[in-house]
């Protein structure tokens, strides 16, 4: 299949002129590879009221009819793999080898959304167990709330697209999607993937545009029943704020810790630390990003192991097979984050590699030690390839510093003890704790989100389908006999 390289908005189940439209560059290079409208707040409108329309036939359909379309997307997605893989590439920055795993998660995702649209269910309530129940039958059924508004980030374009939109049509929704500027490209295949699958039109639109002109207008909206998304701490806050009384599921950011316990072998886990820490050059919200040792001597090791591995990642295009480090998304990004290096220098961190700008848009991968918490880097989110390293006297002042942070996505801990385990899965204060492996790690159908200030509710298509379903009551009185 040929890449498309023009997108109008999706509205309706068919693509629609729209007024203004903007170029989507590679983030390595800035070099132009399609061009995406740029919605306006009357096209938005055109989309709720689309999906507003289709809700009638989208509820109509059965259980089975829902889990049959997801399916027959999912197997779309999955033929048309390298499409999907280079598109991801293209606009994100993620390297090939990276866009193809999300591609097959999507393709997971999917799956798992079409097994919940046939499992999605009431139950039968005792009703005669109160006095005045008697001669009265009742149950519950799960009914869809409607028009679900998903706005999701630049950093999986796919997968966490399909996060919002596969539990939403199993539960019988319909949705009005807004992906991030940077990256809507996938959204619109995967529109087109359940479109082909026999999706009723208007029950999936497509709106790409400026967060603040779409996606707060679309967060209010009146008709809009529920809104998921998934992005920033201050944004998320806003969409709240603004939402009124419609539930609001928030994704939002992270600060993941990693305990490295007395006797656990650093060594073996030396090479999920390096994809915990690097990945997407940690543009990832469960990116690792602080490691407490217990001891000085393991800090210090890991602390010259890691900067040697990262030293050996091949930086270049996203489409190159080799490459493993590609870019930021943006310029001001790498801005950022090397703000936040030199910070956590001037409070006495030793750089073990990385700390420089290459190219456009990369980071090198960059260790360092001596973390402390005088650093904005031990307190907020960096979404970069950095990692600090820290030594800590003990396991119960690792979990104390692990804690320190608004943020609580999710946090794991490497140890060999089996106490020491379980009382880590009690303390760490975060969504998810992972116990001898980084806190990156993440299968599509467990539950996921965080306490704290990194968010509210739980994504994953069981959980998801249950939020983006309401309970209704049926009694019924029966004739006496």
């Amino acid at each position: 299949m040929i890449r498309p390289t023009r997108f109008e908005l999706w509205i309706g189940g068919r693509f629609v002129a729209a007024a203004r439209h903007a170029e989507v560059v590679t983030p390595f290079d800035g070099v132009p590879f399609a061009t995406v409208p740029q919605a306006t707040p009357a096209e938005l409108e055109q989309a709720v009221a689309a999906a507003v329309a289709a809700k009638p036939r989208m509820a109509a359909l059965t259980a089975y009819e829902r889990s049959a379309l997801l399916r027959g997307a999912a197997t779309r997605v999955a033929a048309q793999a390298p499409l999907f893989a280079e598109t991801i590439a293209l606009e994100s920055g993620k390297p090939l080898r990276e866009a193809k795993v999300e591609v097959e998660r999507a393709v997971q995702t999917l799956e798992f959304s079409a097994e919940e649209a046939r499992r999605l269910h009431g139950e039968t309530l005792p009703i005669d167990a109160h006095p005045a129940g008697k001669g009265r039958t009742g149950f519950t059924l799960r009914v869809p709330r409607g028009v679900i508004g998903c706005i999701t980030p630049f950093n999986y374009p796919l997968n966490l697209v399909a996060h919002k939109v596969g539990p939403a049509l199993a539960a019988g929704n319909t949705v009005v999607v807004k992906p991030a500027e940077e990256t809507p490209c996938s959204a619109y295949l995967l529109a087109q993937a359940l479109h082909d699958a026999g999706c009723p039109d208007g029950a999936v639109n497509v709106v790409p545009g400026d967060g603040q002109e779409i996606g707060e207008p679309l967060a209010q909206h009146r008709d809009v029943a529920m809104v998921s998304f998934t992005g920033s701490r201050a944004v998320g806050a806003r969409l709240r704020a603004i939402a009124g009384l419609k539930p609001v599921t928030l994704e939002l950011g992270g600060n993941a810790p990693v305990v490295i316990d007395d006797g656990a072998d650093w060594e073996e886990a030396l090479d999920r630390l390096v994809v915990g820490s690097f990945t997407h050059s940690g543009q990832v919200c469960i990116h690792l990003q602080r490691i407490y040792a217990t001891t000085p001597r393991v800090a210090a090791q890991l602390t010259e192991a890691l900067a040697a591995r990262a030293k050996q990642l091949a930086i270049g295009p996203p489409l190159d097979p080799a490459t493993e480090i590609s870019s930021l998304i943006r310029t001001r990004d790498v801005a950022r984050v090397g703000a936040l290096v030199e910070e956590a220098r001037s409070h006495g961190a030793r750089l073990a590699c990385g700390g420089t700008r290459q190219g456009r848009a990369t980071y090198l991968p960059t260790v360092f030690d001596a973390l402390d918490d005088s650093m904005e880097f031990a307190r907020e989110e960096a979404f970069g390839p950095v990692v600090g390293v820290a030594a800590v006297g003990s396991f119960e002042a690792a979990l104390a510093a692990a804690n320190r942070t608004r943020y609580g996505l999710q946090a794991a801990i490497f140890t060999r003890d089996l106490e020491r385990a379980l009382a880590a899965a009690e303390r760490l204060e975060a969504g998810g704790v992972i116990i001898n492996d980084v806190p990156s790690f993440r299968v599509d159908q467990m539950p996921y989100g965080g306490t704290k200030e990194s968010g509210m509710g739980r994504e994953g298509p069981r959980y998801a389908c249950e939020a983006m379903s309401e309970w209704k009551t049926v009694v019924i009185r029966r004739r006496a006999t």
